[in-house]
C-alpha cells in the first residue's frame, strides 16, 4: 500500500488489537486521530477526543485496566503535558503506546517543521526516577507500521509505557508499506491471571517477575493509584517502610525492561565491517545518513553508519562491539545533543566524537560529506 507514516502508525495499531484511542488534535500528529476517527468505528473499537493531552493519557489508562490495548498520538508541547500520566502508566504497570511526532520547540515552536528534540524528554521526561519507558525510533513509514506493532507486544509483555518516537518528516511521507496478512502477525496479549480473585496477589518485586493483570470489573480486588505499593497491592504503606520499598520497586520497574532479552532493541548497520569512521542516527537524519556513506564509499572513503531503532534503554552493548575497532564517531541528530553524549560514554577514549547538529530540516548529502572529510583528514 503507498501510505503516509501516520496513516501506516494508525492501521498498524488497528491490526495489533488496539481498539481505544484518546488523543486532542495537534499537528504534525492529527492525521493519525484522523485516521482512527474513521476506522475505530469500522473494527468495533472506540474513538474519543478529549479536552486536552491531560485527559487523553488518563483516558487511555483508563481503558487499558478495563481491558482494551489503547493508544494516543501527539507533538511537542502535547508530550510535555502527559508527562504526569505517563508516570501514572510506568507505576501502575500500565500497558499503553504514545505516539510522538516532534517539532520544532520547545515551546510552540514551529509546528510544521521537524526535529528530534524530545529524546530526552521521552527517556526522563515524568518526575521521579521512572525509567521503565521503551523508546523506538521510525525512519520510514515502513517502519512507523512495524514499530507500532512492536510497540504494542512491547507493552503488552512487560506492562509498561511504550514510546514510538517519529517526526514531520517520517509522519508525512509517502512511501510504499508492505502490510502482513493477519495470520502472519505475532501479537502479544498481557498475562492474565491463573487464579481465581480471592487468591489473587500481585508478585513479587524482581527483574523478570512481571505480575499479571486483571481486568477491572471482573471481581479482582485492585488498588490502581499513582503510589508506591507493597509487593501485594497496598499502598498504605507505614513511612518507616518507604526506603525499602521505593528502592525495591523502582528498581523492579526499571530492572524488567533492562533486563529483558527481546527483539526489538537493535542496530541497524550499513557497510560497518571494515569502516574507520561510522556515523551514527536515528528516525529521519538516518536517511541522508545513509546516501552520504554511499557517495562517501564512491570517493573511497572507509565509512559506515549505524542507526539505532531503539533508543531507550540504550544499546550500549551492542553499540559498544560496532564502534570497538573505529577511530571516528559521528553523530547526526536534529537537536543540540541529546544522544551524542550516550555515544561518548561508549566508545574508548581515544575514539573522536564529532557532533553535527541541525534544526527544522533533514541535514543534506552534501552537508555530510563535507563533514566526513574534514573528520578523516
Amino acid at each position: 500500500m503507498f501510505m503516509q507514516g501516520n496513516e501506516a502508525c494508525a492501521e498498524a495499531a488497528i491490526l495489533a488489537g488496539c481498539r481505544y484511542f484518546a488523543g486532542y488534535p495537534i499537528t504534525p500528529a492529527t492525521e493519525i486521530a484522523e485516521t482512527l476517527a474513521r476506522r475505530m468505528p469500522e473494527v468495533g473499537g472506540v474513538f474519543i477526543q478529549m479536552e486536552d493531552e491531560i485527559a487523553s493519557i488518563t483516558s487511555v489508562i483508563g481503558a487499558s485496566w478495563a481491558g482494551a490495548k489503547a493508544m494516543t498520538a501527539t507533538s511537542g508541547p502535547g508530550f510535555s503535558l502527559m508527562q504526569e500520566g505517563i508516570g501514572l502508566a510506568a507505576i501502575t504497570e500500565t500497558p499503553c503506546v504514545i505516539v510522538d511526532v516532534q517539532r520544532v520547540g520547545p515551546c510552540q515552536g514551529f509546528a510544521t517543521l521537524p526535529m528530534q528534540g524530545d529524546v530526552m524528554q521521552a527517556r526522563w521526561g515524568s518526575h521521579g526516577d521512572s525509567r521503565s519507558n521503551i523508546v523506538l525510533a521510525p525512519a520510514s513509514p515502513q517502519e512507523m507500521f512495524e514499530l507500532t506493532i512492536e510497540a504494542f507486544n512491547l507493552a503488552e509483555r512487560f506492562r509498561t509505557p511504550v514510546i514510538v518516537l517519529s517526526d514531520e518528516i517520517v509522519a508525512h511521507m509517502r512511501e510504499r508499506v508492505t502490510v502482513p496478512a493477519i495470520e502472519d502477525l505475532k501479537l502479544e496479549n498481557r498475562k492474565k491471571p491463573s487464579v481465581p480473585p480471592e487468591q489473587f496477589s500481585f508478585h513479587e518485586f524482581s527483574a523478570c517477575d512481571i505480575s499479571p493483570m486483571p481486568t477491572l470489573g471482573s471481581g479482582y480486588k485492585l488498588n490502581i493509584l499513582g503510589h508506591l505499593r507493597t509487593e501485594k497491592g497496598r499502598v498504605n504503606i507505614p513511612s518507616q517502610d518507604v526506603p525499602r520499598l521505593a528502592l525495591k520497586f523502582l528498581s523492579h520497574l526499571a530492572d524488567k525492561i533492562s533486563a529483558g532479552e527481546w527483539e526489538a532493541r537493535k542496530i541497524k548497520t550499513f557497510f560497518a565491517e571494515d569502516s574507520r569512521t561510522m556515523l551514527i542516527s536515528y528516525g529521519s537524519t538516518s536517511r541522508t545518513v545513509e546516501s552520504a556513506v554511499k557517495e562517501a564509499r564512491k570517493e573511497g572513503m572507509k565509512i559506515g553508519c549505524a542507526r539505532l531503532i531503539t533508543l531507550w534503554p540504550f544499546p550500549e552493548d551492542q553499540l559498544r562491539a560496532i564502534l570497538e575497532d573505529v577511530d571516528n564517531v559521528v553523530v547526526v541528530e536534529m537537536n543540540l545533543g541529546q544522544v551524542v553524549d550516550k555515544v561518548k560514554e561508549v566508545v574508548r577514549r581515544s575514539v573522536k566524537v564529532t557532533h553535527v547538529p541541525k534544526m527544522g530540516d533533514l541535514h543534506t548529502t552534501e552537508e555530510l560529506l563535507d563533514c566526513l572529510k574534514k573528520v578523516v583528514a
